[in-house]
């Protein structure tokens, strides 16, 4: 008997919600390892990953993971897990597949949407031809992309104007000076000013959206321009969705210096600079030392 493959995770979890009841994401994984796979061997039941987390939890979360990509499952409040109208109907299949959730359209346009950051890699990985360094790469940008989607739900999940706050961090961590947080009800359009060198010599203006689906507008970028004060012309414009293409033409033809920075852009940069995300594990590659065997 072995540990299921994620993806053959996909059907269990689909039966264990198909009550329509919503579950806490820990909850739902606990009774999907205790209904379909408590006759494993009790080692295999605790064998844990390098991380220190079962192994079976985890196979369990990833197979969430994708359902929720392919619009199986749905997370109508955070944490919480429920089988949508689309998953009821692939479980009176009763069969779902990794090839059949690859190809499913909402799971291409996922791919899609994300062709600025690298793809997730799915288990069609061919072990045969790569090499083991190709597979260590590949699933680090498997975990890397889910990470940055986690964190996007996130951000779209959170009040606004914790939101504006999080961007003013985050553009700390960047390495700009002190920031100043406008006031929620009578900011003009403008919810932080951040220096953009240690001394303050220059202020660039900042505002951040928190959208869903909707698309910046060009009237929301001529607002931010007009709110613009005299003594800056350098703005940055962050939002969790995108820029559509008139709200991205009035920035670049503005007089002003506006940077528009879309939902993935933001993420990638949060990744990169650790806000939001923390390390929770690390793994050395070593390889022989060829100079320390050398005779002088």
């Amino acid at each position: 008997m072995n540990l299921p493959k994620y993806h053959e995770t996909f059907i269990p979890i689909l039966e264990v919600l198909n009550s329509g009841e919503m579950l806490h994401y820990n909850e739902l994984l606990k009774r999907v390892r205790d209904k379909y796979y408590s006759d494993l061997p009790e080692e295999l039941l605790n064998k844990k990953t390098k991380s220190g987390d079962l192994l079976i939890l985890n196979r369990i979360a990833w197979g969430k993971a994708y359902l929720k990509v392919g619009k199986f499952v749905q997370q109508p409040e955070r944490a919480m897990i429920k089988i949508t109208e689309k998953g009821k109907d692939i479980l009176g299949k009763g069969t779902l597949t990794l090839k059949n959730l690859q190809n499913d359209s909402d799971y291409i346009a996922h791919q899609e949407a994300k062709k600025n950051e690298k793809k997730i890699v799915d288990e069609e990985i061919n072990a045969e031809n790569a090499s083991p360094q190709d597979l260590i790469d590949s699933g680090f940008s498997t975990i890397e992309a889910q990470v940055k989607n986690e964190l996007l739900d996130k951000l779209k999940e959170i009040d606004p104007y914790y939101f504006e706050k999080v961007i003013l961090i985050l553009l700390k961590k960047m390495g700009y000076g002190e920031f100043i947080e406008t006031k929620k009800s009578s900011d003009g359009g403008i919810d932080g000013i951040i220096n953009e060198d240690k001394l303050g010599l220059e202020k660039i203006y900042t505002q951040a959206k928190r959208y869903n689906e909707n698309k910046v507008r060009e009237k929301d970028i001529r607002n931010f321009i007009g709110a613009m004060s005299g003594d800056t012309s350098k703005g940055v414009f962050i939002t969790t969705s995108t820029f559509d293409d008139s709200a991205a033409k009035k920035a670049r033809e503005a007089h002003h210096t506006i940077i528009l920075i879309d939902g993935i852009k933001l993420v990638d940069l949060m990744h990169q600079y650790g806000v939001g995300v923390q390390v929770r594990n690390t793994y050395e590659v070593k390889e022989v030392d060829e100079d320390f065997f050398e005779e002088n």
